[in-house]
């Protein structure tokens, strides 16, 4: 897993840490993605999960439509625009 995935993973209660953690270990795992294909939320819970943890990477971040440098930069210029902080 991601550095990011984990710290995301180690936040989340209890309960849904251990049920993330299950349900990315068998979408990991061919028959464990064959077994969630039978209950398609989990498998989209799933795959939403691990989806996240390929944003920690800048280039695949990238080219999924995210550029955190861009969205830092936009940020500043509105704060500098409406004249806060």
């Amino acid at each position: 897993m991601s550095d990011g995935l984990d710290r995301f993973l180690a936040a989340s209660p209890q309960p849904q840490r251990s049920g993330l953690r299950l349900l990315i270990m068998l979408a990991r795992r061919p028959r464990g993605a064959m077994l969630l294909k039978c209950l398609p939320l989990a498998e989209e819970a799933a795959g939403a999960t691990l989806a996240l943890g390929r944003y920690d990477d800048p280039a695949i971040a990238t080219r999924l439509g995210w550029d955190a440098e861009a969205v830092v930069a936009r940020g500043r210029r509105l704060r500098r625009t409406e004249g806060r902080p």
